[in-house]
């Protein structure tokens, strides 16, 4: 029976979170950041959280003795880079809408924002 390390094709479990998590996790976070200033739609986050994922498993192979080929590994890679890159690109748009449009919209949580009722 293969372990999880085996069939996510890393070297060790502080390689898999160190390349993820720390090093493309922020690269995640401000690509969601660049995306949402640039006024792009969400679904851009998706071609580039899957470079992202390339990224990723191309370091762990060359830094840590991965598997570079991994399937599993890829598709994980690109579930928390999607997911990192979403979350900021959230938070980002709704502050830019408070912060560019205060007159219209008001802060509603850290994804939202809501229209200012007319006074």
């Amino acid at each position: 029976m293969e372990t999880l390390l085996e069939i996510l094709g890393e070297a060790n479990v502080w390689a898999f979170l160190f390349t993820t998590f720390v090093m493309f996790g922020y690269c995640a976070w401000l690509t969601g950041q660049a995306v949402a200033n640039g006024w792009r739609p969400t679904w851009h986050v998706a071609a580039y959280a899957f470079l992202l994922a390339l990224g990723n498993r191309f370091a762990s192979w060359a830094l840590f003795g991965g598997e570079l080929g991994s399937l599993t590994g890829l598709l994980v890679a690109i579930a928390a880079a999607f997911a990192i890159a979403t979350f900021s690109h959230r938070a980002t748009r709704a502050r830019k809408m408070v912060t560019q449009y205060p007159w219209l919209y008001a802060r509603h949580g850290l994804f939202g924002w809501r229209e200012k009722a007319s006074g």
